[in-house]
């Protein structure tokens, strides 16, 4: 049997990676201890208890997968410590999953867990679980940051999972924000096109991989097939009597109902995972829920975002990175040697490593690389840094950054690019998202490579005969270059 959240946290807990919290507050305290923990180091999975004004079972975790053994867990990946080898591993997972997806199409079950508990029309009560409000200036109450929002399309029934902002409105009533050209978009725009609701459902607690898969771009084919092949087997799913489409049997809570053409109210604002609020608040599409499903003592599985780090960055840096990186090699481009989208700016600030092998190759990285899909949207600066230089090591790349390039010869602009309402540099009310991008060339001149000064370095050699005989003294760290 796959992982369920419940399966998940308990492994979690053995390698003492979780901690529970009891009686906080759902009124921004929840929001904010994540905030806090999650710029500590280590930086656990939180589990929320005994919650203001709710019994107790009733819960909400956050910080799921905000460092490397977690989301190696979370994504069935070899542990390792490095960051740029997650990234390979996940090169590698992402083909194979890309590849067997076909292999796992959800199985149809007719009981889960998910069924323990059901309330339905006048019982429906979105109040009766702990939603939190994260940060102060959040326009309300968030159920869905770590969600999965099943869609359908209405002309191939094709299934999509989209992981969407979702504001409660009131005990039966909540928003439904989806940027433009989203799956779960188009789906309602076809219904509402035909004059008809748009059938949803909602899931807000899940093993983890089912918020992250959800987030993602996957190859044509539901992405429940995604998800059950990174989890090696079948997603268990119920066909939910009200709207039809398909619920994980294994979810914490479900919530489904229609969202009619024509209705909206306004929703927002939202800090978003830009660290502002830059998209503010606005009209919106609302799901008119009819049914509630829900575990006993059902958990919240909570996303919120933030200034980086957040719950999401660090899968967004290893997927993105991968994506990237796989994009640049299959787009012909030589000697790649690492791609990290760093989490000061995931998309915003990509570094790419390469050897050099000819004139023009650090321009040819960093124009493809600012154009390729996975970095193209609401993208802003790439770097491109020697082979020496470890992407993921911010520290090196800026030392790269400050030494190896002539602002006058190395910056190039690319103009009127694809952006974004959360675009913090574009001044609102606008009928048209553009940006920039800044392309760097951080690597050593290709004509007098040869010529430019040695940096210094310390051998393996000598920085392991060294901590042999003093690390225990002084707690040094090294033993290998830098990457």
């Amino acid at each position: 049997m796959a992982d369920d959240l419940r399966a998940w946290l308990s492994k979690v807990e053995a390698k003492g990676e979780l901690k529970r919290v009891d009686g906080a507050d759902w009124n921004i305290e929840i929001g904010t201890v994540s905030v806090l923990h999650s710029k500590s180091e280590p930086c656990s999975a939180l589990l929320f208890d005994n919650i203001k004004g709710y019994p107790a079972g009733h819960r909400v975790l956050t910080c799921s997968v905000t460092n490397l053994r977690r989301l190696e867990l979370t994504l069935n990946l070899p542990e390792t410590d490095s960051g740029m080898e997650v990234v390979r591993a996940m090169r590698e997972k992402l083909s194979a999953w890309e590849t067997t997806m076909h292999q796992f199409p959800c199985q149809v079950v007719k009981d889960g867990p998910i069924l323990e508990n059901v309330r339905s029309g006048k019982d429906v009560n979105l109040f009766e679980l702990p939603i939190p409000k994260w940060h102060e200036e959040d326009g309300g109450r968030y159920l869905g940051t770590g969600d999965a929002i099943i869609t359908r399309d209405p002309d191939s029934g094709e299934v999509n999972l989209g992981t969407y902002r979702i504001m409660v409105h009131d005990e039966k009533t909540t928003g439904l924000y989806i940027s433009p050209g989203k799956h779960g978009r188009i789906h309602y725009e076809k219904y509402h096109a035909l004059g008809k609701p748009c059938p949803v459902a909602m899931s807000f607690g899940h093993h983890p991989a089912f918020n992250r898969v959800a987030g993602m771009e996957v190859p044509p084919g539901s992405e429940y097939n995604f998800i059950g092949a990174v989890q090696g087997e079948p997603v268990k799913v119920i066909r939910e009597e009200i709207t039809g489409l398909p619920i994980p049997a294994d979810s914490e809570i479900v919530v489904v109902g229609w969202c009619p053409p024509g209705k909206t109210k306004v929703e927002g604002p939202f800090g978003e995972w830009t660290g502002y609020y830059a998209s503010k608040e606005r009209e919106a599409p609302i799901v008119e829920v009819e049914r509630i499903y829900f575990r006993n003592n059902p958990i919240i599985l909570g996303a919120p975002p933030m200034r980086p780090p957040s719950d999401g960055s660090l899968f967004q840096v290893i997927k993105g990175s991968a994506v990237l990186w796989n994009a640049l090699v299959k787009s012909n481009v030589p000697d790649v040697r690492g791609v990290w989208m760093s989490e000061v700016g995931l998309q915003q600030f990509v570094v790419v490593s390469i050897k050099q092998r000819y004139p023009g190759h650090v321009t040819q990285t960093g124009l493809l690389t600012c154009q390729n899909r996975p970095a193209a949207y609401h993208g802003r600066y790439v770097v491109v840094v020697d082979e020496d230089i470890d992407p993921s090591n911010i520290e090196h790349v800026m030392w790269a950054l400050a030494t190896r390039t002539d602002p006058e010869k190395d910056i190039d602009i690319v103009r009127r690019a694809w952006s974004t309402p959360l675009d913090t540099m574009i001044r609102k009310p606008t009928t048209a998202y553009f940006s920039s991008r800044g392309v760097i060339d951080a690597c050593k001149p290709w004509e007098w490579i040869s010529e430019f000064p040695r940096d210094i370095r310390t051998s393996d050699e000598w920085a392991a005969k060294v901590k042999d005989k003093w690390g225990s003294v002084l707690n040094l760290k090294g033993g290998r270059r830098i990457w």
